[in-house]
């Protein structure tokens, strides 16, 4: 999921304000620029220290969040964006940006909490109608789960996460045939889209056609980034293949980048 930085023309709207409070956040952009993270975080808590009342504080404290969190400071990130909220209660982005990043931290029941209030503000808000939908996925409420793609599709019959969502949803149900019609449609339409043949292979493990989901995942090693999950499901193909020192690599490189270990530790007494 996405999140936004908040950029402002400070410069144009501010009156008579400090002028190191706006070189601060001038050079902040500039860091980021850069790319030099810490420096742009250092620069914005400066400029909120120097001005703690300022109204367009709230823009600060949201590029701050999102600051941290490109470097992994995720419990601050929250922080940061909770203290931006408090000052813009009803700004869609930072919404949006706390909710995705509860998702990436686990705590599910604050994500969701931040999408149905974003959802009453936005009812047809899709970022914040697909990630709800997943949620209801994971807690096994299909019906709500079925209802958030479904007014996805509503308002755009075409939506790409609307139709993604019934695939998983169909494939968590276990209509895999379903499923795998609908991954195949969005395949033929979109063969860029990297997810997709994730998700089919997937479904493909799940349905036994383990040479079909190592068609799909070698695709992916070939021509994009594999994160952590794809060498789990990987190994869980090769392990089905009785490939076992190869899928205990799998594992063991999941792990390493960061993988729950409880699982892969599971894992990989299975590749024994």
């Amino acid at each position: 999921m996405k999140y936004t930085i908040l950029i402002l023309s400070l410069l144009s709207c501010l009156t008579v304000r400090s002028q190191t409070y706006e070189e601060l956040i001038e050079k902040s952009y500039d860091y980021l620029e850069k790319e030099d993270l810490p420096a742009a975080e250092v620069s914005l808590k400066g400029a909120l220290r120097l001005e703690p009342g300022n109204p367009n504080n709230y823009a600060l404290l949201t590029n701050l969040g999102t600051i941290q969190r490109r470097q992994g400071k995720k419990e601050e990130a929250i922080v940061s964006y909770t203290a931006a909220l408090s000052r813009h209660p009803d700004n869609i982005t930072i919404l949006e940006n706390r909710a995705s990043l509860y998702l990436e931290t686990g705590e599910t029941d604050k994500a969701l909490n931040d999408y149905n209030l974003l959802l009453l503000k936005d009812p047809i808000n899709e970022e914040a109608l697909y990630s709800r939908g997943m949620i209801f996925l994971q807690q096994e409420h299909f019906l709500w789960a079925e209802q958030d793609f479904d007014k996805m599709l509503e308002v755009n019959e075409a939506s790409f996460y609307g139709r993604l969502g019934h695939a998983v949803l169909e494939k968590t149900r276990g209509n895999y045939d379903e499923s795998e019609r609908i991954y195949n449609y969005l395949i033929d339409k979109l063969p860029g889209e990297w997810q997709l043949y994730k998700g089919r292979a997937d479904l493909y493990f799940r349905m036994g056609k383990n040479a079909r989901a190592m068609n799909d995942i070698n695709k992916l090693f070939f021509e994009s980034t594999p994160d952590a999950g794809l060498y789990v499901l990987r190994g869980k193909v090769k392990l089905a293949l009785y490939e076992r020192e190869s899928a205990a690599r799998d594992f063991l490189k999941a792990r390493e980048m960061g993988y729950d270990s409880r699982i892969t530790d599971e894992l990989l007494l299975m590749a024994q």
